[in-house]
């Protein structure tokens, strides 16, 4: 009887070494479940990194015109879209994508959207290092920043013209954010050791925090004091 005793103890071990097996086993299931259910497998991110769910756009006459949220969601700023047939259609445009357009400039990048791209994706990751922040948020706050409020237009004829204060449109202040930046970082990249996406980066960032170093903002600025001498 003690010889079966022995050899019961050994199996009775090994079922309990079981249990606890699908015990720990079932808890990383129920874990991974739950991560899953945190971030879910088709959520778009741009470049598979960047979420567009927390962007917010601070200044609310801009909402409509920076497209960053639902349909507008991409995970590749290459959407192939037709965006110049017909007026104010490029608004629904992706706006890292407008970014992207707006880098193809002089003649010798026309057309090198992929490149473009290229650029685009280090840049953000470079802003990410820099500021531990998502680089779509900092990129709306630099265009948010960077867009003149206000600006002069010629006014008369027959020899008199003279130059009135207007104020200026919420989509022309997206147009003008952008090629503002572009054209900043695209002077600043000229005979330079730093990359594109390096200045593009730092550009961004000056932007977004108000920063005088920022070409953007200089020139943002001494649009607006131009139209304010001129109202």
């Amino acid at each position: 009887m003690a010889d079966v005793e022995v050899e019961q103890q050994p199996i009775e071990n090994e079922e309990e070494e079981d249990i606890e097996e699908e015990e720990e086993y079932e808890e990383e299931y129920e874990e991974e479940e739950e991560y899953v259910a945190a971030e879910p497998a088709n959520a778009v991110k741009l470049f598979g990194k960047w979420s567009f769910d927390d962007i917010e756009v601070r200044d609310i006459s801009l909402e409509d015109y920076i497209a960053c949220k639902g349909p507008h969601a991409v995970f590749l700023p290459h959407t192939a879209g037709r965006y110049q047939k017909k007026r104010f259609r490029k608004s629904s445009c992706p706006i890292v994508e407008r970014l992207v357009c707006c880098l193809m400039r002089k003649g010798r990048n026309n057309g090198k959207k992929l490149m473009a791209v290229r650029i685009v994706m280090h840049c953000l990751e470079i802003i990410h290092l820099s500021t531990d922040q998502n680089p779509i948020q900092v990129l709306v706050d630099a265009i948010i920043n960077s867009g003149p409020r206000e600006d002069s237009t010629r006014v008369g004829g027959a020899g008199v013209v003279r130059r009135q204060a207007v104020d200026m449109s919420p989509f022309r202040r997206v147009n003008y954010a952008l090629y503002l930046i572009a054209t900043g970082a695209r002077e600043a990249s000229f005979r330079n050791l730093k990359t594109m996406a390096e200045v593009l980066a730092e550009e961004i960032i000056n932007a977004a925090r108000g920063s005088s170093n920022s070409y953007a903002i200089k020139k943002k600025d001494e649009i607006e004091r131009v139209a304010k001498s001129n109202r």
